[in-house]
């Protein structure tokens, strides 16, 4: 169960790094539509969990890996934007979300069917 704080923190990371990717979509992740769909921060607050949906790009590990990549530039971003709410900015982890993926597979079934 996530404490109030935690929320909070989510949310505010998940808004500010949404907009960084919008922003930094066409110069550095050759402009694919990333989507922030969930965020987890750990209890200590020393480490953040980021899914992310991809769309407009065949191969969807190659990008999650570019973004990988360039996570200190993702980070220091966003340290630049939320500054003020947080004392230390935790570490950022990003992985694939593929919910939406599972949803349209299970939808092509229920069609075929």
């Amino acid at each position: 169960m996530e404490s109030t704080r935690q929320q909070k923190i989510a949310r505010l990371i998940q808004k500010d790094i949404g907009i960084i990717f919008q922003q930094e979509s066409r110069n550095l992740f050759d402009g694919a539509l990333i989507t922030v769909t969930k965020v987890q921060v750990s209890k200590d607050l020393a480490l953040t969990k980021i899914y992310l949906s991809l769309f407009g790009i065949p191969d969807k590990n190659v990008l999650l890996e570019k973004i990988r990549h360039h996570g200190r530039e993702v980070r220091y971003l966003l340290v630049q934007r939320i500054h003020n709410q947080l004392r230390v900015m935790p570490d950022l982890q990003f992985f694939l979300d593929d919910s939406l993926d599972y949803i349209d597979n299970i939808d092509n079934l229920l069609h075929e069917a």
